[in-house]
Parts: C-alpha cells; sequence; structure tokens
C-alpha cells in the first residue's frame, strides 16, 4: 500500500474564479494530468473528495455566514451589504458559479486527508486545500472556508496536538487566528513581510499567540528576493527549534508554491528542488501522520511541477528530473506567456526542477532568527537547547 492518498475532484477541470483572476488557472487539474504522464498516480493511491457537510464547516464558520453563502451561490447575486459584510462577491473574492460547493469540496477533501491519517496511517494529500485567510464569518485573500482549521480540528478531534507549517509566501493568518489561544496546537509561518502584502497585518516576528497559546506561534517574515540558502537557512533553524521541542503528535503542511521563482505575485526566489528538501525535511521527521494541503501558487507550471515533485515524495517514488514528453505537451497547451522573456522560461518545459537559487545568506535572515531565539517565549522556556543562527 502506498503510504500516501491523493484527495482531487473531476470539479477542479471547471472554470473557477474568472479568467482575470490570479486563481482563474489550472492547477490541481494539471498536476494530475502531469502526474499520469510520469505514470506516478495510480487508481489505487487517487480518492475523489466528498464535500465538507454543513455541521463540519460549523465547526468554524459561523451560521450566518454559511447561510449567506449559500443563498449567494443559489441567487448568483451578491449584494452591496454582502460585499461589505462577509467580504463575498468582490474581485478578491468573486461569486462565482458554484463557489459555495467547490469550496465546501475542497475542505471536505482536508477532512478526509486527516481522517486517512487518523484511521489508515496514511499522508493525506489535498492539492486543492490550503485556503488559510478564511475566516470565521468572512471569505479573505481568496479563501471562502478555512480547511487547514477544519483538518487540524479533525486531528484534535482525535486528541492528537498539531503543528502547522506554512510555506506559502503569504502569512497563515487565519488558521494562526483560529488557535492563537491552543496551547495544543503551534503554528509555524515563513512569509512574506505584512508591510509589503497580503494580509497586511500581523504575522510579524512578535506574533506569537495569546493567553494560554502564548508562545504556540512562530512568525518568520523573510527579506524580499529571499533564495534557496536564506530558506535553508531560516527553515531548518525554526523547524529544528519547533519540532523538537513541542513535540507533536501530526504535522499540517501548507505547500503553497508562491514562494517559487516564476510565481507572479511572489517576491522571492525559490527553486523547486528548495521547496521540494523543506517538504523532505518535514516528512522525514514526521510521516506518516502527516497531512499535506496545497495552497497560493499563481504560475501554473510552476506549480504544477512542483506538486508533482510533492507527491513523488510523499508517495515514495523518485520522478525523473526530465519531464516526459506529454508532460511537455501538457504544460505548452496552458495559455500562459507573462515570463516568456525570462531566461528561466524554457526550463519550465523541459524539467522539473529549476537552475539553483543561491547566494549569501542576508544579514536580515541571521538578525531574524537571533532575535527569535533571544525573544521568542516558547524557545526561552528552553533557551539553554536553543542553538544560535549559523
Amino acid at each position: 500500500m502506498s503510504p500516501a492518498v491523493f484527495l482531487g475532484a473531476a470539479r477542479y477541470r471547471r472554470p473557477s474564479y474568472g479568467s482575470n483572476h490570479p486563481l482563474g488557472i489550472p492547477r490541481v487539474s494539471l498536476t494530475v494530468d502531469l502526474l499520469q504522464a510520469y505514470g506516478a498516480l495510480p487508481e489505487s493511491e487517487y480518492r475523489e473528495s466528498r464535500p465538507a457537510a454543513d455541521y463540519e464547516l460549523a465547526w468554524f464558520h459561523s451560521a450566518d455566514y454559511l447561510r449567506a453563502a449559500r443563498r449567494i451561490e443559489a441567487t448568483e447575486r451578491a449584494s452591496a451589504d454582502d460585499r461589505r459584510r462577509w467580504n463575498l462577491g468582490n474581485f478578491e473574492n468573486p461569486a462565482f458559479k458554484g463557489f459555495y460547493s467547490t469550496a465546501a469540496l475542497a475542505t471536505g477533501a482536508s477532512i478526509q486527508a486527516a481522517e486517512a491519517v487518523i484511521n489508515e496511517g496514511r499522508i493525506g494529500f489535498n492539492p486543492a486545500g490550503g485556503m488559510h485567510h478564511a475566516a470565521p464569518d468572512q471569505a479573505r485573500g481568496f479563501c471562502y472556508f478555512n480547511d487547514p482549521v477544519l483538518g487540524i480540528l479533525r486531528l484534535r478531534q482525535a486528541g492528537w496536538r498539531v503543528l502547522y507549517v506554512d510555506l506559502d509566501a503569504h502569512h497563515g493568518d487565519g488558521v494562526e487566528n483560529a488557535f492563537a489561544a491552543d496551547p495544543a496546537v503551534f503554528t509555524l509561518s515563513l512569509h512574506m513581510a505584512t508591510d509589503q502584502a497580503y494580509p497586511f497585518a500581523g504575522g510579524g516576528l512578535a506574533d506569537w499567540g495569546t493567553g494560554d497559546g502564548e508562545g504556540y506561534a512562530l512568525n518568520l517574515p523573510m527579506p524580499r528576493g529571499a533564495h534557496d540558502d536564506d530558506y535553508a537557512t531560516a527553515f531548518e533553524a525554526v523547524w529544528g527549534w519547533v519540532s523538537d521541542r513541542f513535540q507533536p503528535d501530526a504535522v499540517v503542511l501548507q505547500a503553497g508554491t508562491d514562494i517559487l521563482l516564476p510565481d507572479p505575485l511572489s517576491k522571492f526566489r525559490v527553486s523547486t528542488q528548495a521547496f521540494l528538501g523543506m517538504a523532505a525535511r518535514i516528512q522525514a521527521d514526521s510521516a506518516p501522520r502527516l497531512l499535506v494541503t496545497g495552497g497560493g501558487g499563481y504560475h501554473p507550471l510552476a506549480l504544477a511541477r512542483c506538486w508533482a515533485g510533492l507527491w513523488a515524495q510523499l508517495s515514495g517514488r523518485a520522478l525523473p528530473e526530465a519531464l516526459p514528453p506529454e508532460g511537455r505537451e501538457l504544460l505548452a497547451a496552458v495559455d500562459w506567456d507573462l515570463d516568456e522573456d525570462e531566461d528561466w522560461f524554457d526550463e519550465l518545459f523541459e524539467r522539473r526542477l529549476d537552475p539553483p537559487q543561491n547566494g549569501p545568506v542576508k544579514p536580515e535572515v541571521t538578525a531574524a532568527l537571533d532575535w527569535l531565539r533571544r525573544h521568542h517565549p516558547f524557545l526561552q522556556a528552553t533557551a539553554h537547547a536553543v542553538p544560535a543562527a549559523r
């Protein structure tokens, strides 16, 4: 039996969000097709997703918000009051046809993935998930329902302590806020500084939870232009500090790919192999009690290459670096030419890995790690065992 199960759905082959929206691109469907071109996604490892039930969505989202979202989907109309109160029906979170049912499907898949971890001892991978900005009573940042929160809550129902790790370029604010006072959930996020990027608040070095949960969040804003060596240094430090001391029963990895160099919304220069290296370290330390979701990622070619490699790691496969001929044709057929003048553009159609993005570690990275080591309350509780940043 494969160590992992892939949650997908035919629904993701139909349009969502709208053609002028950053998420109006092929993502899960392109990943599935690329994996099939590699022969790396057999039917025995693929599971059709189910929509989250109303009572499951209500574990986190308010009844009023759920009623409003269902009404807006049914009428295909959002009023000015809906846009103001629920943040639905605007460009950020459009009320596209079937938006509620699509979001419920992606959310149900994260709950299914959690149940695969709990009941089957298998890694659960839901690439359609990772909608980490949604609030209990509002859509935010392209996210209607917060599936990582609901997946974590399902793990908590099993009595497990959970470490949430967010690699998305944007701060996982919705998840952090949901568990800010809960010492049984630790949230760890590396992201763009929020004075420069969404959600434009929180996520700073000194944001670390409240009340009983004080110290159970760790945020590391990464400097503009952060590359492979910056991320390797930062991630190895904070992952080691937190995972060794928190000792989670399960890990939830939000694997948004918008930290990758080609991503149009990213301010980073991270290669696919550096991303996969961080995921491999997490997997090595936590499998099989590992739930993995997708997340951000606005360059379909970079995303599909990365998530194909991620699934290969999760399922115990070694994929050739060269893309198979069918895979090259799939990527070439995508209507995407925003970066065709870049010197690395042609590589996207040849190999699933990238030219390395190396360089001296930025002083901002070292300074931030040193500050966390000296000031973060969770690390201070075990300060004698926390090594200095290299």
